[in-house]
């Protein structure tokens, strides 16, 4: 007794009821013209018949009606035994022929749009009323029964469906109708995964006993951070505007290692608001270069580059505004992976034509850096899942620990260092002067060595600049995490840094304020700490 049919299968008798109705009269007739009867229910039924085409009621085939609002209609033992009878049971063929059960070979069905209806921010209750239920009845049965039924659940596939019609005489191969179910339990899973999550979102569940998360294949990927990783690239869906929604205008595709990047450069760059003016963040690997803010994009990309011109070389820019022809052209002038901005005009779009190997890709607008979401990482056996790291301070959280207050200036640079640290590596050490950084230390495993690596760097583009001195001397710093002794606060002062900026909550916190006084250093506690691994 065979559970899969391993020759062609003929398709003579199938199944529509779908949401997204694309494409669905041209195909239909193309199923027709072969001379498949077609089975369909409510709105699908009606497109069919205004187009011309011979529908049967599926409320014909089960002897009930559609009812409670069409939440019942499928759920029956003719739709669900055409689709599970394994055609080489006797048994299952002699219960067909007993309840006058025709098999059904080809089931399409794409379900109540649920993700789309959330995302537009819908109520609670429309919400519920687009869970589909008999969608994914349907479409799990005929993908189990793949040896004999061919199942399609997106639009996109009506195509190869065709295809592969024509290539084997109205038939389908296994090949096929194994690759389609395992689509179609994918898009069941990850239908599913979204319900639960926002369930678990709508009822305050922080951590549910089960967490799924789904994706859409975007893009193939040549290979992961090394050439001997398989990788891909996939978008969740979420109205969220960033490398996952952008439009590429040039260039090759993007690396794993690129999109990783670019997202971590556009994140930054959106947490300085557009209205306040121009700001320009370069990144290499996820970690920035340079920081800037400027009168223009040109300036701000101009002063975010000398904060570390050698490690911009080859990295990923972000533009809080309109990429121009102006900041194209100075951009152009060294190699640069790829260029990400809300939008660009003709002008960077001519200028960047002559880079074939430049990226530019434009997003829209700019994600909120102060909107909730989730993120997860995984690790041997299981993920961790965590909120978007959304925190932000303002002048008016900050406590000043120090015998002496910081100028209005250095507020000032110590917010904009503090949102920079946010977006760096830990142990995170930001130099910043003017808006601009002026020296970075990232991802060491003391925090006294990301303080004189950040001042390492500023002096060697002191040197580069021509300047008679590194720019971190009465510069502000910004610190992720508190410093756990005072050594921290000592290397600031030998690096020239007049105001530092902290979470505090050191055992030591008292050592640490009494050293800023020493050297005559003006401190502010966050009460908030920005760690990033």
């Amino acid at each position: 007794m065979s559970q899969t049919g391993t020759h062609p299968v003929a398709i003579r008798r199938a199944l529509i009821s779908v949401s997204d109705k694309t494409g669905l009269i041209e195909f239909a007739r193309s199923l027709s013209a072969r001379g498949i009867e077609i089975l369909s229910t409510g709105g699908s039924a009606k497109a069919l018949r205004e187009a011309g085409l011979t529908v049967v009621d599926v409320a014909d085939v089960t002897g009930f009606p559609e009812m409670m609002d069409g939440r019942v209609k499928t759920l029956h033992p003719a739709v669900h035994g055409g689709l599970l009878a394994l055609r080489d049971n006797q048994e299952h063929l002699a219960a067909m022929e007993a309840h006058g059960i025709g098999p059904i070979d080809l089931l399409v069905v794409n379900l109540y749009p649920f993700e789309e209806t959330v995302a537009k921010g819908a109520s609670h209750d429309d919400c519920i009323e687009n869970i589909d239920i008999g969608g994914p009845a349907m479409i799990r049965a005929a993908a189990k029964n793949h040896g004999f039924v061919t199942v399609i659940v997106d639009v996109q596939d009506y195509d190869a469906l065709l295809a592969e019609l024509n290539a084997n005489d109205d038939r389908t191969t296994l090949a096929f109708r194994q690759r389609q179910a395992q689509i179609a339990y994918a898009r069941t899973a990850a239908y599913d995964a979204a319900v639960s999550g926002w369930l678990a979102g709508a009822i305050g569940e922080g951590a549910p006993r089960r967490r799924a998360f789904a994706g859409t294949l975007a893009q193939g990927l040549r290979y992961g951070e090394n050439p001997h990783q398989a990788a891909a690239f996939y978008v969740t869906g979420e109205d969220r505007p960033g490398v996952a929604t952008a439009r590429q205008w040039q260039g090759k595709g993007l690396s794993y290692n690129n999109i990783n990047d670019t997202d971590a450069a556009f994140e930054l760059v959106a947490e300085f608001d557009p209205a306040d003016g121009p700001a320009c963040a370069i990144i290499k690997h996820a970690n920035p270069c340079g920081v800037a803010r400027g009168a223009t994009a040109l300036e701000a990309y101009r002063r975010a580059f000398d904060c570390d011109r050698t490690s911009a070389f080859g990295g990923i820019i972000a533009l809080n505004q309109v990429l121009d022809g102006a900041t194209a052209e100075e951009i152009a002038k060294i190699f640069t992976e790829v260029v990400i901005a809300p939008d660009a005009d003709e002008d960077a779009k001519r200028v960047f034509a002559a880079k074939k190997n430049l990226r530019l890709l434009t997003t829209g607008g700019l994600p909120d850096p102060k909107a909730a979401g989730l993120g997860f990482r995984q690790v041997a056996g299981g993920f961790l899942v965590q909120g978007r790291d959304n925190g932000h301070v303002g002048i008016g959280d900050l406590k000043v620990v120090t015998a002496r207050q910081p100028s209005e200036a250095e507020l000032r640079d110590m917010l904009f260092a503090w949102t920079v640290a946010k977006h760096v590596k830990s142990n995170a050490i930001v130099y910043a002067r003017d808006l601009a950084t002026v020296g970075v230390g990232a991802g060491q495993m003391s925090r006294v060595d990301s303080t004189r690596i950040g001042r390492r760097k500023s002096e060697d583009m002191a040197e580069a600049l021509g300047l008679a001195q590194p720019l971190t001397i009465g510069a502000v710093v910004a610190s992720d995490a508190f410093f756990p002794f005072a050594d921290g606060i000592e290397a600031l002062a030998e690096a020239g840094a007049k105001a530092v900026i902290q979470p505090g909550g050191s055992m030591r916190d008292d050592e640490v304020i009494a050293a800023a006084d020493r050297l005559g250093l003006a401190m502010v506690f966050t009460g908030q700490r920005h760690f990033r691994h």
